[in-house]
C-alpha cells in the first residue's frame, strides 16, 4: 500500500505530542518474525493465528517452511505470503508472477485477496523515475481471491490501472480499496465477489489504506489533497505518467456508506497506514511528524490519536521506520513492520508484540 519513508516540508504539526518514555511501554513480548531483505504489510486472520505479508525473500512452498529461512536468492519484487504465527512456518499464496501488494483475509481465513500485476506482465514492473523526490508507481495492478494453497484465482477488478490496498470489514461483507478507474485515486466498496462497486470518495488527489473500524460502519484512511492549482497541475501530471508523489498525507473517517468525512490530523507530515484501535474511538497510524523538518534522515514511527485529532501518543522508540500497524481480532496483540534489527540498509521485518493497554 505504499511505504513512504520520506520528509515533507512542514511547520509545526496542530496536535500535542506526548513525549515517548525511553521504553515502550504499549509493547510486550517483542517478537521479530521474519529475517532479512523488504517484509511488508503484515495483516491478521479473521481468528488471529496467521498473517499475510509480502516479501521479497523466497521460500520453497512446503508446510515446514521456516519465515526465518528463506532461500539465499531474493526475489526483484514483493510477492505474497501466509505465515501461521504460531508454528512460524510459511507458504507462498500468490502466482510469483509480476507484483504484488495488500494481501488480506476472507472471512473463514480459508481465502485470501491482494493485488497483483500479472495479469498486465510476468516480469517485475520497471521501478519509476524518482527525480530527486519520493515517487511511487501506480502500476496495472488488480484484485484477486485465492485459496490458500493457490488455487481457486478469481479476479475480482478487472478495470485499467490501479486497483490495490484492498481491506475487509470486520463482519466479513464488504471490501474497500483504492482505485484509479474514473481517472482519480479513490475510495470504494464492493462485495466480496466483487459485485455492487460503489464510490466513496471525489475529492482530487489520493485517498487510499483504507481500513474498517471495528463495528464496519467507519473507515479511517490517508489522503492527499492538493488545493494550490500548481500542485493540483502537478498531482494531475504525475498521475498521467501512472505515478503519485505522496510527501504529505493525512488521516481522513469517513463512514461506511461515504457520508461524514472528516479530518483526524491536520500536522503536514507524511501520516499513513491508519488502524482503528480495538476501542472503535482512537486510531494507530505511521508518522515522521517529528523528524520531518530536522535536515536529517526522518524517522517514522507509530502513534495513537483520538479520532477528534486530539490525544496524540508516541509508541514506538526504536528503529527509523515503524509502519503498518494491526491489532489483533481480539485487541490483544499488535503486528508492524520495522528497520529496527536490521543487518542491511532497505531491510524491514515483520515484529509481532503483546499489546499493554
Amino acid at each position: 500500500m505504499g511505504m513512504s519513508p520520506f520528509a515533507s516540508a512542514a511547520d509545526q504539526p496542530k496536535e500535542s505530542v506526548v513525549s515517548a518514555r525511553s521504553t515502550e511501554r504499549h509493547l510486550a513480548n517483542i517478537r521479530q518474525l521474519t529475517v532479512g531483505r523488504q517484509n511488508a504489510e503484515a495483516y491478521f486472520s479473521f481468528n488471529g493465528t496467521k498473517l499475510i505479508f509480502q516479501s521479497t525473500n523466497k521460500w520453497t512452498n512446503d508446510s515446514t517452511a521456516s519465515p526465518r529461512k528463506p532461500t539465499e536468492s531474493g526475489l526483484g519484487c514483493y510477492q505474497m505470503y501466509v505465515m501461521d504465527v504460531e508454528r512460524e512456518t510459511v507458504s507462498l499464496v500468490s502466482t510469483g508472477k509480476g507484483a504484488t501488494t495488500c494481501g488480506y483475509f476472507f472471512p473463514g481465513d480459508s481465502r485470501v485477496l491482494y493485488s497483483s500485476t500479472h495479469a498486465a506482465g510476468l516480469d517485475c514492473p520497471p521501478k519509476p523515475k524518482r527525480d530527486g523526490a519520493y515517487r511511487w508507481a501506480l502500476d496495472d495492478y488488480d484484485i484477486y481471491a485465492v485459496d490458500l494453497d493457490g488455487q481457486g484465482l478469481q479476479r475480482l477488478t478487472a478495470s485499467p490501472g490501479y486497483d490495490a490496498e484492498a481491506t475487509i470489514s470486520p463482519d466479513g461483507k464488504t471490501i474497500v480499496w483504492t482505485s484509479v478507474k474514473d481517472g482519480d485515486l479513490d475510495l470504494y466498496t464492493m462485495d466480496l465477489d466483487g459485485s455492487h462497486v460503489r464510490r466513496l470518495t471525489d475529492d482530487v488527489g489520493y485517498d487510499g489504506g483504507a481500513f474498517f473500524s471495528p463495528d464496519s460502519k467507519r473507515i479511517v484512511y490517508r489522503a492527499a489533497h492538493p488545493t494550490d492549482p500548481a500542485e493540483v497541475a502537478k498531482y494531475k501530471e504525475l498521475l498521467a505518467q501512472r505515478l503519485v508523489e505522496p510527501g504529505q498525507l493525512e488521516i481522513f473517517v469517513i463512514n461506511a456508506d461515504g457520508s461524514n468525512k472528516h479530518q483526524v490530523t491536520s500536522n503536514g507530515a507524511s501520516n499513513f497506514s491508519p488502524y482503528f484501535h480495538p476501542d472503535g474511538t482512537r486510531i494507530i497510524f505511521s508518522s515522521n511528524l517529528e523528524t520531518r523538518g530536522d535536515g536529517g534522515r526522518p524517522s517514522f514511527h507509530l502513534y495513537l490519536v483520538r479520532d477528534d485529532g486530539t490525544g496524540v501518543e508516541r509508541l514506538t522508540t526504536e528503529g527509523h521506520f515503524n509502519s503498518f500497524p494491526m491489532f489483533s481480532p481480539d485487541g490483544k496483540r499488535l503486528v508492524w513492520v520495522s528497520d529496527r534489527n536490521a543487518t542491511a540498509p532497505g531491510e524491514f521485518n515483520v515484529f509481532l508484540a503483546d499489546w499493554v493497554p
